[in-house]
């Protein structure tokens, strides 16, 4: 069983949003963020974590990725500001680099 990732990345605070799901979160942001293996969030610059969660089955995060994806947006909205009512940037909490941040 290999654990995975849900997450959401954001253009800016209250902007575009795009929720998806990975293994390895670190590398998948970072992809986000040099304009690697999606064309949507390449155009539309959502480069900003703001939301995740962990789960110890990939399958677990896909079936939640899905479901999120199917709630309305202020759904989402309260789901990201429970966590980070800020909407700080959280790649850097994941790496423990506050420069990437």
């Amino acid at each position: 069983m290999k654990a995975g990732y849900v997450y959401i990345v954001a253009s800016q605070r209250n902007g575009t949003i795009y929720t998806g799901s990975t293994s390895n979160l670190i590398q998948r942001i970072w992809q986000h963020r040099n304009g690697v293996g999606g064309e949507f969030t390449s155009e539309t610059r959502c480069v900003l974590l703001v939301w995740y969660e962990a789960h110890d089955d990939l399958q677990e995060a896909r079936l939640r990725e899905r479901r999120i994806k199917k709630w309305n947006r202020p759904w989402k909205l309260r789901l990201i500001e429970e966590m980070n009512p800020r909407w700080d940037d959280l790649f850097g909490s994941i790496t423990g680099n506050a420069e990437t941040a």
